[in-house]
């Protein structure tokens, strides 16, 4: 979708796409987006192609629907439909859908769970006990896995039958398990075909043992936790345990794509003082609610930083050069306190910063800070120097900016520091607080060094 489409192109990829859906090469997020365009001005057109995606199908779409379509999803499709297409996705999907489905109507959830097998049944009640932060919340049980004393044609003729029956998608690698299940090794796919099909991998394994030793998380591990584990290890897939280190699910890379994805949306929404969801909806009256709110507190802190300009209102007037270069010293320190604010928030996000080394990242961000207040300082001074002939006013300018940029280098890294200790998302509210610092702190020590230096 590169061009600017037309209702007329939507609704051409949607025919397009429904001529064979499963050697389609239109991504599910293209069918979904077209959709959803369709949906606001020929809702009758959109019910008519829900009624023709194939329920096999019909559950990816789904998922990738904001909530005001899903709703006419569950409205205008047979709960028989949605079962089907529910016990067609892999069990961490299908528990995201029937949570989705949960928020908009409870009774049809409920309908629709007790309707599915029992097995999806089980898998759905269990993953839906993890916490939305927590590994297990995001694993699929679906996996391969052997026993260690099982023979290698034994495992290799039950994956030709999961795969026959598409009970199994992207098999990265092998699972060994002990007693009780208890997760043993790991053997990548492509190394079992070397490996003599007669044997049992315990014979396999032997002397080995270090070579498939198995990188693995625990389903309460905090999934940010493990999106690092998965950069670090450049993985494809990981084994899940539970506390008793029995093998209970995997988690595969394009679900760590999809909560990196997420994050990095929040935090850009959040710096912004817009709340993501709100967004997302495509709700007009819910976005200008959460945008007003942030809207509203920054008048605020704008008001306190023009009380700071009153209080020096004589200094203003005697000397009309100062309003001329006063939001300079303001823009500057709000520029180079945003600039830390986002490496800190991001170094934070990314895990690359712990609260117990913090100390090194302030000092790193106050250095820069400062020599860029010290350059600037001496550009800025030099400036208004030659602007006004007043060699005094280059002085008070300069100096105001070393100050301005060492508080906006400070703060920039501390704001986010406190509060990721307080529990608080470190993206929220962060940049209206800092923009008060930097407006305040420049305001005031421009204009107090004026009225110190400048006006007799």
């Amino acid at each position: 979708m590169g061009k600017t489409m037309t209702m007329e192109d939507y609704k051409e990829l949607i025919e397009l796409y429904l001529k064979d859906p499963e050697h389609s090469n239109i991504p599910i997020s293209d069918v979904a987006k077209a959709l959803r365009k369709i949906a606001k001005s020929d809702h009758s057109a959109f019910n008519e192609y829900l009624q023709k995606i194939p329920n096999e199908y019909l559950g990816d779409i789904a998922l990738e629907l904001p909530e005001k379509y899903l709703k006419g999803v569950l409205n205008e499709l047979e709960s028989e439909d949605l079962v089907e297409a529910l016990e067609e996705l892999d069990s961490d999907d299908a528990t995201d859908l029937i949570q989705d489905i949960e928020e908009i109507d409870k009774k049809k959830a409920d309908e629709i769970l007790s309707s599915i097998n029992k097995e999806d049944r089980e898998d759905i009640k269990r993953l839906k006990r993890y916490d939305e932060e927590e590994a297990g919340a995001h694993m699929q049980t679906e996996l391969f896995s052997a026993n260690i004393d099982e023979t290698v044609q034994e495992s290799i003729e039950r994956l030709k039958s999961l795969k026959k029956e598409g009970e199994l998608e992207n098999v990265h690698q092998l699972y060994i398990v002990g007693t009780f299940g208890k997760l043993m090794f790991a053997i990548p796919l492509e190394d079992i075909l070397t490996f003599d099909f007669n044997k049992t991998y315990k014979e396999i394994i032997k002397g080995h043992e270090e070579e498939f030793r198995p990188i693995f998380v625990h389903d309460s591990e905090n999934i940010h936790e493990v999106a690092k584990i998965f950069r670090e290890h450049d993985l494809s897939a990981i084994a899940v345990v539970n506390a008793q280190n029995e093998l209970v699910g995997r988690i595969t890379s394009d679900d760590i794509y999809d909560i990196l994805q997420e994050s990095a949306t929040e935090q850009i929404y959040n710096l912004a003082g817009v709340d993501d969801e709100a967004e997302e909806e495509e709700n007009i009256f819910e976005a200008g609610k959460k945008r007003g709110v942030w809207l509203f507190i920054n008048l605020l802190t704008a008001i306190l930083a023009s009380f700071v300009i009153q209080m020096f209102d004589s200094t203003i007037q005697s000397y009309v050069a100062l309003a001329v270069l006063m939001p300079i010293v303001a823009s500057m320190g709000g520029n180079a306190g945003t600039q830390t604010l986002t490496v800190t928030v991001r170094q934070l996000a990314l895990g690359d910063i712990e609260l117990n080394n913090a100390k090194d990242t302030i000092k790193k961000e106050v250095l820069l800070s400062l020599a860029n207040g010290f350059i600037f300082a001496f550009v800025l001074g030099l400036i208004a120097y030659l602007w006004f002939g007043e060699s005094r006013l280059g002085f008070v300018i300069g100096a105001s900016m070393i100050i301005n940029l060492f508080m906006a280098g400070f703060f920039g890294a501390m704001i986010p520091l406190i509060l990721k200790r307080l529990h608080i998302d470190p993206a929220v509210g962060s940049t209206v607080i800092l923009t008060t610092v930097t407006d305040v702190v420049g305001f005031f020590s421009f204009l107090g060094l004026a009225s110190i230096f400048l006006i007799r």
